[in-house]
């Protein structure tokens, strides 16, 4: 993100920039600013857009090779197309290119032996684009709101991304909404996000195996009924149950046998910070508990796909058990 931002600085561009991990928010902003820098906003002759698996290559190609009109520079940008992931012609038709034509590309997965991406990794910049460390996700929440005079203690900017999850996204859209909540006022309090931020079903999920957990039944259930509130299907919570179990299962098991949290998060997938707030709830649960209730869950599963248990109270039983004292 650095040499992009010199080139930004300095209008000195590469023919190729690929944009791809799992954080959309800098992908989005990254590609914004290469556009404004390359091309005004204005200049939709010299600009193409493309995007998903069905685009025309032949097309991309020819506008590729054609040069900028009453301008210095042409810009492509493509999205969400699939070419890192599978051999295509395009990689040929673009290793020769006008110096006025630059392509960016902008994907979630790509496979590093692929041609294209070869060819960008020559010729361009490559930048991988996923989630903050918790670090620097309070750094950008603390902005988004000091942008608007306000102010958020530590204390209170952990307690705003429990709620809203890594998601960068996200996290802006729930800091407007407290920005407009808390109008003259330029203190944000933790009374403040109750009262407008949506709480993510992950989080939802994570507070409610915290429950089961601690054994505070009233409290897991209470989590699973407004999750039901809000039309969350009982099929896709116990999904999100299982899935967090096995993470659990797995994080204890790596733990004990002495890997770090850098290690653990990228076995597992879960956010370095996130880490350790799961280390510390696995100390709930035995690695023999953890299976019992995967299994248990796997049960409730084909019963209700079988048509023997109704869905709402399978998860219901599932949470009962694994939360009685």
């Amino acid at each position: 993100m650095k040499i992009i931002k010199e080139h930004i600085k300095t209008r000195s561009f590469k023919p190729f920039y690929l944009l791809y991990g799992s954080e959309d928010y800098l992908k989005k902003l990254y590609r914004d600013k290469l556009k404004a820098a390359i091309l005004s906003n204005t200049d939709d002759m010299n600009y193409s857009y493309f995007e998903g698996k069905d685009l025309d290559q032949k097309k991309v190609a020819e506008v590729a090779q054609t040069l900028p009109f009453f301008n210095d520079r042409r810009l492509i940008i493509i999205e969400n197309s699939g070419l890192f992931k599978a051999q295509s012609e395009l990689s040929t038709a673009l290793q020769i290119l006008p110096e006025s034509t630059t392509v960016v590309f902008v994907e979630t997965e790509v496979d590093k032996r692929n041609k294209l991406y070869k060819l960008v990794k020559d010729r361009g910049i490559v930048s991988e684009m996923n989630g903050l460390d918790e670090r620097n996700l309070k750094l950008f929440a603390v902005s988004l709101l000091e942008q608007a005079n306000k102010k958020i203690t530590e204390s209170t900017v952990s307690y705003l991304l429990e709620k809203t999850g890594t998601d960068m996204e996200n996290i802006q859209n729930e800091i407007e909404k407290i920005i407009g909540y808390t109008m003259y006022r330029d203190i944000v309090t933790t009374q403040d996000i109750d009262a407008v931020v949506t709480t993510q079903i992950t989080g939802k999920i994570f507070q409610m195996i915290d429950a089961i957990g601690t054994k505070q039944q009233k409290k897991a259930l209470s989590l699973y009924y407004d999750l039901l509130s809000i039309r969350e299907k009982p099929m896709s919570i116990l999904y999100l149950i299982t899935r967090h179990f096995n993470l659990l299962l797995q994080i204890k098991d790596l733990n004990a046998r002495g890997y770090s949290s850098a290690d653990i998060s990228k076995m597992v997938g879960v956010p370095p910070f996130a880490v350790g707030k799961y280390i510390s709830q696995t100390r709930n649960f035995t690695s023999m508990r953890l299976k019992e209730a995967l299994e248990y869950a796997t049960n409730i599963e084909e019963q209700v796909k079988s048509g023997r248990m109704i869905d709402q109270i399978g998860v219901e039983l599932l949470i009962v058990t694994f939360s009685n004292r």
